[in-house]
């Protein structure tokens, strides 16, 4: 079974994504972050594909993006280090990325290798639900890749009702209508917005992201949805002081400061 799917199946609460762009601090570093976050108890690891023109990028992930395409960086190199992983994680793993680098590294030979290499799902914010619907949606079965689309507070209910109906991972949950990027807590409208998604009982699982940094907002996020994702707040800890695994553990350590306490 894919192994996201294998997941939700198991878990239900509190589940953990991290994001961080492949190739970053160093290009050699994917490695051993996934493997750090793994060890750290992170239920997934999302890995953003680094592209020049990344339009809904915040300033860190961007930053991190311009920094491993500098490092190197390639989709050729990155299925390399993904196979690699696989060695040794059998932990769920999604690439995260724009379509235009699906396009232009070749759709078909892009999917395949994905599912050559072992990863389980993607997120392409900029791939319309209709061409996916008529070009994609059985090319994703035979693969067994999951496929998690993007909803914010702006998404009319039709059209999430569509995007339920054509999710195979899980319905990421924009907290906000901004770029990516830590922002100043969880406000009320966003509260309102995720008990409005709530009462649709959707049929897929969601995630919460966009704005999750810390152990206050993402014990928020799981409240109102199976777990959360956070990125840009993890990309700043990988670009502070210590070693590499050192920052690993003391940032997922603080989010999952609840947890470990219960436990």
């Amino acid at each position: 079974m894919n192994r996201i799917k294998s997941l939700f199946e198991r878990k239900h609460s509190n589940i953990l994504n991290v994001y961080f762009t492949a190739g970053y601090p160093n290009l050699e570093d994917t490695f051993e972050i996934a493997l750090g976050l793994e060890g750290c108890g992170v239920d997934i690891i999302e890995l953003g594909m680094p592209y020049s023109d990344p339009l809904a990028d915040g300033p860190t992930i961007q930053e991190s993006g311009s920094r491993a395409l500098k490092n190197g960086m390639t989709l050729d190199i990155l299925f390399t280090q993904i196979e690699k992983l696989r060695e040794q994680s059998e932990l769920p793993l999604i690439l995260m990325g724009y379509f235009n680098q699906v396009m232009q590294y070749g759709d078909k030979k892009f999917f395949e290798r994905c599912k050559a290499v072992g990863v389980d799902g993607l997120i392409l914010p900029d791939l319309p639900l209709h061409v996916f619907e008529r070009d994609y949606h059985q090319l994703f079965k035979e693969l067994e890749l999951t496929i998690s689309f993007l909803i914010t507070p702006q998404t009319p209910d039709s059209r999430i009702r569509k995007i339920d109906s054509l999710t195979t991972g899980f319905i990421y949950v924009v907290s906000s209508y901004a770029i990516t990027g830590a922002k100043k807590g969880i406000q009320p409208y966003q509260i309102d917005y995720f008990k409005r998604i709530n009462a649709m009982e959707l049929s897929n699982p969601k995630l919460i992201g966009f704005g999750i940094s810390d152990h206050k907002t993402f014990t928020i996020a799981c409240e109102y949805a199976e777990g959360a994702i956070i990125g840009s707040a993890f990309i700043k800890a990988l670009g502070g002081l210590g070693s590499l695994p050192e920052r690993i553990n003391a940032f997922i350590s603080n989010i999952k400061m609840k947890e470990e306490i219960n436990s």
